[in-house]
């Protein structure tokens, strides 16, 4: 299988650092195994939150013997530069956003589709499944397995000068998007200019004009400060692209088959406990945002819906796409 060229770019001076810095990221010491966890978010996300719960419940079921140290924003590197330390198996976990595994697996471009979900219960029977199951071990032969999926809620757009009724208000406008073909198709063909940028680096380019909006979930909105930039949230809700918890396949093969299962059992729990929490946020979030001064609003989603046809158009003809989509829209 060939991977994408770009994901074995040469590591920066930092990441090489890190190599060096979490040469032994599974270690043993007096009888615990020690993992380590890097990712993107802030720590009041409901995103690492679940993954503090995970940690906790890991130390429990294990009797001590298993522990996770968390480093969130972006501490250990960008989503990117984590994926590149866990197939080396110098970073043990990480947290990425299903559209960043595009460049591994070209199969995760699916969820990338606009409305692809009838509704809430069908997007979870999806992930929760066997399609969802065949997605997260298709992993392993690009030296990472997933674990379970998170909920990262639905993208709406929001921008900082002018509001988001229709796609053709996108027009003349650049909107960040991540490194994800689909996304960038998507801002496109809905009538937008799609600019990659890192979440990072976002907040400036908002507050100095690199881009005019953004995409992405009320939390993440929240609690990045963009709502201090962009005064304008459109909940247009057109994809659903989850987080996905992922493991080095070179940590999880030293694992004992007992630790590998009590690592997977606290990971499905902090799942289930992270979806409590993403309710919560989004309601919270919504609230705060508002009260902030953010003019939020709820704009057609049918306009939205007919503008992105020719994208399941085109992949309904793609041979890894196709098959995949087809299963998605004919499960109960």
């Amino acid at each position: 299988m060939i991977m994408n060229a770009n994901i074995f770019q040469p590591l920066n001076v930092i990441s090489i650092f890190l190599i060096t810095l979490l040469s032994v990221s599974c270690a043993i010491e007096s009888d615990v195994t020690t993992i380590k966890l890097g990712h993107g978010l802030d720590p009041n996300h409901p995103v690492h939150k679940g993954m503090e719960f995970m940690a906790d419940r890991l130390y429990e079921i294990s009797g001590g013997s298993m522990h996770i140290d968390i480093y969130p924003s972006e501490q250990l590197g960008t989503e990117r530069e984590c994926l590149e330390l866990l197939q080396i198996g110098s970073l043990a976990m990480t947290k990425v956003s299903s559209a960043v595994l595009e460049g591994f697996a070209p199969q995760f471009r699916v969820f990338g589709l606009p409305y692809l979900f009838r509704d809430d219960e069908h997007r979870w029977n999806v992930k929760e499944g066997p399609i969802g199951q065949e997605l997260l071990l298709s992993l392993e032969s690009f030296r990472i397995r997933g674990l379970c999926f998170y909920d990262a809620g639905y993208r709406s757009f929001y921008t900082v000068n002018r509001p988001i009724r229709t796609p053709d208000d996108l027009s003349g406008l650049k909107i960040r998007v991540q490194e994800s073909p689909m996304a960038i198709q998507m801002v496109n063909i809905m009538g937008g200019a799609a600019t990659p940028v890192s979440w990072g680096e976002l907040y400036t380019a908002l507050q100095q004009g690199v881009v005019d909006g953004a995409e992405n979930n009320p939390p993440s909105f929240y609690t990045s400060y963009h709502f201090e930039v962009a005064r304008y949230f459109s909940i247009n809700q057109h994809t659903a692209v989850p987080d996905v918890l992922v493991i080095s396949k070179h940590v999880w093969d030293h694992l004992t088959p007992q630790e590998q299962g009590w690592l997977q059992q606290a990971a499905d729990e902090s799942a289930a406990y992270q979806r409590e929490l993403w309710r919560e946020s989004t309601e919270a979030s919504l609230r705060a945002v508002m009260e902030a001064g953010v003019e939020v609003m709820y704009p057609e989603r049918e306009p939205f819906y007919e503008r992105v046809q020719p994208l399941y158009d085109r992949f309904r003809t793609d041979p890894r796409i196709g098959p995949l989509l087809e299963k998605i829209t004919e499960l109960e």
